[in-house]
């Protein structure tokens, strides 16, 4: 696939570098422990390492309390593994959104997300306030114009301004595929330079809602990087579909429930949905999240012919 046209590097990061050389990019995710001892982290980082260009780290995902993603993004850092900090605004005010900001880039971060993040009711600190100051779309361009004009929200100069890649999620089955492109496109108008969606299952839906993104050239102006979740078991996939709100099509459902070996069929149905998501234009990577079945990550990026990966100047 060509790469977009030129445009400024921003932060330099292997991501955003694999990305602007018009290579097909791919990340994963890592949910730092409940736990203050960084071993996970190290060992998760060894299985990564080499089979993706960046991996996320998690922050309170599901509003349940975790290591720092600051913390595991510098371990990851350590490890040889280039991180994709998530910061949620549920939080954060605009204060400390923007302080762990500059603290992250002092630490070598140059990849950020940004989340509005799980109601705290859900978790489990359910009496937890959230604070949720900025919106999603206004944390972006709060980040956008600290790193382009070196100025706060606030309207103070910042001595050193913080090189980032400013990332964002969308939801393509949530709402309607209108409500949830007009989502989309907010983000991008706001700022972000990549997109990682929420797992696609149902290809041809997903389809259907880039072909907005492409009428109105967004995937000129932003990085498409399509979700996909391997699936462990048929209980799995019930439950991303009926308590996650996922768009989990009955036919896939039905083949993990007939399967003999639910594990392999997943696989099976995460390398296809891989190749067939490669095919579509403006999809320029994808964000694997292997939810609690992290040592499948080597097995599936080696059978969707996603390694080696690209070697880029540094």
């Amino acid at each position: 696939m060509a790469a977009l046209g030129v445009r400024m590097m921003h932060s330099g990061s292997r991501l955003e570098r694999v990305l602007a050389s018009g290579a097909f990019a791919v990340t994963a995710e890592i949910a730092p422990p409940p736990s203050a001892d960084p071993g996970a982290i190290r060992t998760q980082a060894a299985a990564y390492r080499g089979l993706v260009d960046a991996c996320n780290v998690t922050d309170g995902t599901r509003a349940l309390v975790q290591m720092s993603g600051l913390a595991a993004a510098a371990i990851l850092i350590q490890e040889g593994v280039e991180p994709v900090l998530q910061l949620a605004s549920r939080d954060r005010n605009r204060i400390a959104l923007q302080a762990d900001l500059l603290g992250a880039a002092a630490l070598g971060v140059r990849n950020v997300l940004c989340l509005f993040g799980d109601l705290p009711a859900g978790g489990n600190e359910p009496d937890a306030k959230g604070v949720f100051d900025l919106k999603t779309e206004e944390m972006i361009e709060t980040f956008r114009i600290l790193r382009d004009k070196g100025v706060l929200r606030g309207g103070d100069p910042v001595e050193s301004a913080p090189r980032i890649f400013i990332g964002a999620t969308a939801d393509p089955f949530q709402d309607s595929r209108e409500e949830s492109f007009a989502r989309l496109r907010s983000k991008v108008l706001a700022g972000a330079d990549f997109i990682q969606t929420q797992a696609v299952f149902d290809v041809d839906a997903f389809e259907e809602w880039m072909r907005l993104v492409r009428k109105e050239w967004l995937h000129e102006k932003v990085y498409v990087l399509a979700g996909v979740i391997p699936l462990r078991s048929s209980k799995m996939a019930r439950f991303l579909g009926d308590k996650l709100g996922m768009a989990v099509p009955r036919h896939i459902l039905d083949r993990m429930e007939k399967a003999p070996n639910p594990q392999a069929e997943g696989v099976s149905i995460a390398v296809r949905t891989i190749k067939a998501l490669r095919k579509i234009e403006g999809v320029r990577g994808v964000h694997l999240m292997p939810v609690g079945w992290e040592d499948v990550l080597p097995e599936l990026v080696k059978e969707a012919g996603l390694v080696p990966r690209p070697e880029t100047p540094g």
